[in-house]
C-alpha cells in the first residue's frame, strides 16, 4: 500500500514540475514573440528612413529574373494527357 502512495506522490511531483516548466516556456514564448514584432517594426522604420535618406535606393531597378528553361508548359495540363 505504501508503494502506491509513493508512486502517487512522485507522479504529483512530476506533474507539478512539468506544469511549472510549461508556464515558464509560455512566458518565454510570449517575450520572444513580442521581441520579434518589435524588431520587425523597427526594421520597417529603418527601411523607410533609409529610403528617405537615399532616394536612389528606393528607385533602383529590380534585378531581372533568370530566363526559364524551355520544356514544360506553365498552363493547364489535362489529366487525360498524363494517363497516356
Amino acid at each position: 500500500m505504501n508503494i502506491l502512495w509513493f508512486v502517487t506522490g512522485v507522479s504529483l511531483l512530476a506533474a507539478l514540475v512539468a506544469w511549472r516548466q510549461a508556464r515558464q516556456n509560455a512566458r518565454r514564448l510570449e517575450q520572444l514573440s513580442q521581441m520579434y514584432w518589435e524588431l520587425k517594426y523597427q526594421h520597417g522604420e529603418l527601411r523607410v528612413q533609409l529610403q528617405r535618406a537615399v532616394p536612389s535606393a528606393a528607385t533602383a531597378p529590380e534585378p531581372t529574373p533568370a530566363p526559364r528553361e524551355p520544356g514544360l508548359p506553365d498552363g493547364f495540363v489535362p489529366l487525360s494527357s498524363v494517363k497516356r
